[in-house]
Order: structure tokens, then sequence, then C-alpha cells
């Protein structure tokens, strides 16, 4: 098989997720241990971080990332899901892993493939662990696909474990309550590995902690660590005060990241930092600096992504009640005309709750994207409908983008968003232009 070849057996031979959904969905460790023994354990070759969370964990895993590779440490990062390139899962060093290794991995292991059938993420999971130990990494962060205890990934033993957040996704699989999720996702922290926990949240603290206890391991919730404040915002930066609480010593650092949000991920990237310098001796200048380019040093995109001016184009990827809430809150904030909306999701979300976050004097467009799950726009609008928010439909993102710049004017806003997937299609055509 060729790249494409290859591409379109793992995208339609194997259960994916981030097309069908629930069906995708394996719930025990056996074709990922299967797989991993085929392979000779090749995780256990190098260092590992792994980070769960409902929200944050893709930020927090590329700002570590950009860390490590700022400090001069070969490193992997094993993310998902992918937008434009099924290649930005596995990279080392901010480079995606080659097209001719996918392709011989898929061909190498075709045998076992066949005889246990895994899911796509399983099979990915596989090639990242064997791809970072070819490229004999120095560390590898490892972020979970969903919930945690039964993740493919969690047959790592890591050097620390990172959970960010605790909120209600993927609650078809994980449970319907906050604290049955926080029993999922707390399923990564092993015996005596130090966890960080971004936010304190008494829901569920006591369930983070007990299960800490239980397995010898040093917690940390960062919220109470380290206090971070946005101070101030430019074009491409946002500079964020962090105070310690313990030493009540602060300073201030340049993040290239602009979603307000960050702010709460960049804390508890230095709560782990705490644990982290001892191990690797990281300089202060290359953290400075790995935070000032974490998008230059790693790739990520759809984080509260500005993509044109007049009038200003924002993307982000948050997809879920926390997430939305945060966005909402920002673009709330932002002098503007009119705000113009760009909206699609997928047909397995708590849509109803999510959508009654949005303000209902903004212009819609609702759309969908182009897999198996997104909603049928139509549907998406007579939902939109009920809680008072009403535009026009179109069949593909590009057409919706390209119509809301029609309409736009100078001092507005268009925001795209809704789902990790109409992010995709967009950034998709912005691309080409």
């Amino acid at each position: 098989m060729n790249y494409k070849q290859t591409l379109d057996f793992l995208f339609s031979q194997l259960p994916m997720y981030q097309r069908i959904g629930k069906a995708a969905y394996k719930a025990d460790l056996n074709n990922t241990i299967e797989l991993d023994k085929h392979l000779g354990h090749p995780h256990t070759k190098y260092k590992t971080i792994h980070i769960a969370g409902t929200n944050g964990k893709g930020s927090v895993s590329h700002m570590l990332a950009s860390i490590f590779q700022q400090a001069g440490l070969k490193t992997g990062l094993y993310t998902s899901p992918h937008l434009l390139d099924f290649r930005e899962r596995i990279k080392v060093n901010g480079k995606m892993i080659e097209k001719d290794y996918v392709v011989n991995f898929v061909n190498d292991n075709k045998d076992i493939i066949s005889k246990i059938k895994p899911s796509f993420f399983e099979i990915t999971v596989a090639m990242a662990f064997d791809y970072f130990a070819k490229q004999n990494v120095d560390i590898a962060i490892i972020e979970t696909g969903l919930g945690g205890r039964l993740d493919s990934t969690n047959i790592i033993t890591p050097i620390l474990t990172i959970i960010t957040n605790i909120g209600l996704d993927h609650m078809q699989f994980l449970g319907d309550t906050k604290q049955k999720i926080a029993l999922e996702k707390a399923g990564i922290i092993k015996r005596n590995i130090p966890v960080i926990t971004g936010e304190k949240d008494p829901e569920i603290q006591d369930i983070l902690l007990k299960k800490a206890q239980d397995t010898g391991a040093m917690t940390c919730f960062a919220k109470r660590r380290f206090y971070t404040k946005i101070i101030n915002q430019t074009g491409e930066y946002q500079e964020i005060a962090i105070k310690n609480a313990q030493s009540g010593t602060t300073f201030n650092i340049s993040l290239d990241l602009l979603g307000e949000y960050q702010q709460k991920n960049v804390g508890t990237v230095f709560a782990a930092l705490q644990v982290l310098i001892p191990m690797f001796n990281i300089p202060k200048d290359d953290i400075v600096a790995a935070l000032a380019n974490v998008r230059k040093n790693t790739g990520l995109r759809g984080r509260w992504e500005v993509i044109g001016t007049s009038p200003k184009v924002i993307c982000d990827t948050a997809h879920n009640i926390d997430g939305i809430k945060e966005v909402v809150n920002q673009l709330q904030k932002l002098q503007k005309n009119t705000l113009h909306i760009i909206m699609g999701m997928v047909d397995d979300k708590d849509i109803q709750n999510v959508l009654k976050l949005f303000p209902a004097d903004a212009e819609y467009y609702f759309t969908k994207a182009k897999i198996p799950r997104a909603m049928d726009e139509n549907s998406l609008a007579e939902k939109a409908s009920l809680t008072g928010l009403n535009g026009k439909t179109f069949s593909t993102v590009k057409d919706a983008y390209t119509f809301a710049l029609s309409q736009a004017q100078p001092d507005d806003i268009i925001f795209v968003g809704g789902s990790t997937f109409i992010v995709a299609d967009l950034l998709e055509f912005v691309d080409k232009q």
C-alpha cells in the first residue's frame, strides 16, 4: 500500500471514533496490550508524561512539549484528534511522523492487525509508541483519548500524571455525572507516581485524592499552588502574571496562545514543572522562550486561532459545556459591531445545554463537518431555534464561511466553532487560499 491507501485503510477499515462515534469505542485494553507485546513493549524505552482531562489536555501537552524541545530534549508528542493531517497525532520535536513510517508500520504489522482487528485509536497509539522508541526520544508527552482508565494510552508508567480538569463530556462512555467521569479519568493515576490536577473542584476532589492516597501518589492541585492573571493582550501574545502561592514570588510570561482559558493551563504547566525541573534541569530562559513559541515549536492549531482581520475571524475547537462557556465569555468581551457565529456540532453531544450558552443577538450560520457523526445543519438550526438562536443553514463549512464573510463589516467578528471538526474543515479551506 502507498500512503493514501494506508490512510484509507486506517480511516475506513478500522473503527474510528472521530468518524463514527460510539461504535468505535472499545472499553478494554486487551488489543493494546497484545499490540504492545508484539512490538516489544516500546513505551518502556523512554520516559513519559501522561495527561488526561475534559478540557485543556491538548494545550498543556503542547506547552510541555515546547518546553522540553526548547531545553534541547528530543521530545515525542502524541495527541488526538488531528485537524488536517493524520500525522499531527505523532510528532517528534514538532515534526510529524514520516509518511513512509506510517505505511511501513501498517504493512509490517498487517498480520496482527488482521488477527485482533484493533480500532483506529488502538493502532495509532501502538504506532506512536513504536515510533518514539525508534526515534530514541528522551521524553514523550502522551495525551489520552477518551477517559483514562480504559484508554489505550493507559499501559504506560509515566514519571508524572496530569489531570487538567473534569467536566461533562463523552457521558455515553464515561458516566453521566462528574463523579463517574472523575473515576474514569483517575484511572491513569499510578502507584507512587506524582499527580497534578489543574482545577480544585469540590464535587470531585475527594475522588481524585482517594485514588492518589490508595496508590501512594503525591498530589498537587495546581490552582492552589499557582495563581495566574492575564495582564495584557496584543495581536500575537497574551502576557500572564504567575504567582507562586508558596513563595509569594511573581513573574510574567508571554504566551502565543490567545484564549483567556489558557491562564488555567499555564498554572497546570507550572505545577508540573515543579516536579519536572529537578529531573531535567530545565533553565528558566528556556521555559519563557518555549511558552512564547508554542505554536512555532509544536504546530498547535485551533485554540483561539485568529485567521483573519477586518473582519476579525477566530476559530476554536471548544466543543463541550465548560469549553464553550469560556469561549463565549471571551467573545462577549471583544469590541465589535456584530458577532457572526458559524456553528456545527456532532450528534452525540449535550447539544441543547451547549446551545443555551450562545448569545441570542449574534448572526448564526448553521453547518456541518465532513464526518458521519456531524449533525445535519437543518436539525441543528431547529434545535437552536428552541433557545432563541436563529440563522441560515449551509451544507458545508466553506459555504457558511464564504457567506458570512460577504455579510460581515470590517468592525464585525466572525467566530467558527462548536466542534473540532468544524474548525478542521475551516482550516482546510483557509489554508488552500
